[in-house]
């Protein structure tokens, strides 16, 4: 049973939103008077690799005829709220995004049956990602 778009969307916000965001703050040292180095966390890589993920959704939904508007936009923007990163890392995560976006309008000019399984792929992915970080790195209270 395919789950619905939005349904997935809001599922993988929420898991960001308190997981992410419960996971940043275990992390969060006093605030060091000098430009700290760049930071990085267990779960860079993962983060890295769902925001190109949503990059790559936000451009295919699109093409697809979706109704979503920016949605794909904003789940981009409550990870990096939820992660409280520096200019410097929410810049990588940022690039990340737009790799995806920009990978796939290289490749895809109309909404192909491809098309819509890279986007079930995809839909998968990040949801497990995001459910993976969570579970894995989440502050449990």
């Amino acid at each position: 049973m395919q789950i619905p778009w939005k349904a997935t969307a809001i599922g993988i916000t929420l898991l960001i939103a308190s997981g992410l965001a419960a996971a940043a703050n275990a992390e969060e040292t006093e605030e060091p008077a000098a430009p700290e180095p760049a930071v990085t966390t267990p779960y860079d890589e993962s983060l890295l690799r769902l925001s190109e993920i949503l990059g790559a959704i936000h451009y295919m939904r699109h093409l697809c005829n979706s109704d979503e508007g920016g949605l794909w936009r904003d789940q981009m923007q409550a990870l990096l709220d939820s992660d409280q990163a520096s200019p410097a890392r929410r810049a990588r995560f940022v690039d990340s995004f737009n790799r995806g976006y920009e990978s796939f309008k290289a490749v895809y000019r109309s909404c192909t049956p491809a098309a819509t399984l890279a986007i079930d792929r995809y839909m998968d992915e990040g949801a497990r990602i995001a459910r993976d970080v969570v579970v894995r790195y989440g502050r449990q209270e």
